[in-house]
């Protein structure tokens, strides 16, 4: 198979990604207008490793979570609860592309938190982008601000999670298949819901009290889960075909198709400030990418160098 051959499977599965992620906001949506945000969460989870554990089995893994990876599972599944909740809290009453485009802001907190937790070389260009992007995240929280309150700063808090649930994967990966990962992440998800949803419900905690979904909004609960495993599968496997040099600015489809489903389902639509927000965001984002990649182009020019110069010398 030619490296063309490979990459096309992969730009086909990113692009199922992107069209596919977007239904979940849309079902968290729908259930969030009768069912705790906590309880979808708890769904999320619940649904997902339903549905991964005859994956699980019928590709031969183990259902026993390795004792090394039991710590960066752990973590993994909170930042996935977390980033779901602050996403499902803030789409319960602002418009999804809105959300999600403050959300996109964790590529850029990805970035800064390698350059200063990690020491990771980032110029002052990439840097600049960040800047500029978190600018673009403003135009889009200002008028959400003084349309729905502190409401629309929990995409934020979604971005901040994702960015460290990133971070965690890929430290898990050395120990775990991504199909085995997910199943894990989710089971261990659901299970850091229940003493949250018990606490919430002998607080009297709106949002994280627990109340069993009816009717239809116990379909959509369970489309969340649906969605999300799907989703993730395609994303998972994407990554297996392409490099995420090749596949990431394929992610910024996903504000297209969740304003179209946004649009179509509950009518709404960006307005001028927002879309200006929107545009500075994925212009950042874009050019972010572009420098990663003539830095490791260059990073790996230097290495070929080194070796040439080391084989000449012998």
């Amino acid at each position: 198979m030619t490296r063309t051959d490979r990459i096309l499977p992969g730009v086909a599965l990113m692009i199922a990604f992107c069209v596919l992620a977007p239904l979940i906001d849309a079902a968290s949506k729908l259930a969030a207008q009768g069912v705790p945000v906590g309880v979808i969460v708890f769904a999320r989870g619940l649904v997902q490793a339903g549905l991964m554990l005859p994956v699980m089995l019928v590709m031969g893994f183990s259902l026993k979570l390795p004792r090394e990876a039991l710590l960066l599972t752990t973590l993994r599944a909170l930042m996935l609860a977390i980033s779901t909740y602050c996403f499902v809290a803030a789409v319960r009453v602002m418009p999804i592309a809105d959300a999600l485009a403050i959300a996109f802001v964790e590529p850029f907190i990805i970035l800064l938190i390698g350059r200063f937790a990690y020491g990771e070389q980032v110029g002052p260009r990439r840097i600049a982008a960040c800047a500029v992007g978190f600018l673009g995240a403003l135009l889009v929280i200002q008028p959400s601000f003084a349309a729905f309150g502190p409401v629309a700063l929990f995409p934020l808090g979604t971005a901040f999670a994702f960015a460290l649930y990133m971070l965690v994967t890929r430290h898990l990966s050395r120990h775990v298949h991504p199909v085995a990962m997910q199943f894990h992440t989710a089971w261990v998800a659901a299970l850091l819901c229940l003493p949250v949803l018990a606490f919430g419900s002998a607080a009297e905690i709106p949002s994280i009290t627990f109340a069993m979904p009816q009717g239809f909004f116990l379909l959509w609960c369970f489309f969340v889960g649906l969605a999300s495993t799907v989703s993730h599968m395609a994303m998972t496997y994407a990554l297996a075909f392409a490099p995420s040099s090749t596949l990431a600015p394929l992610h910024y489809l996903e504000i297209v198709t969740a304003t179209l489903i946004g649009y179509l389902i509950f009518g709404d639509f960006p307005n001028g400030l927002t879309w200006a927000g929107i545009g500075i965001i994925v212009a950042s984002g874009l050019y972010v990418i572009y420098r990663e990649r003539r830095m490791a182009k260059a990073a790996r020019l230097a290495e070929l160098a080194t070796v040439t110069a080391a084989e000449a010398a012998l």
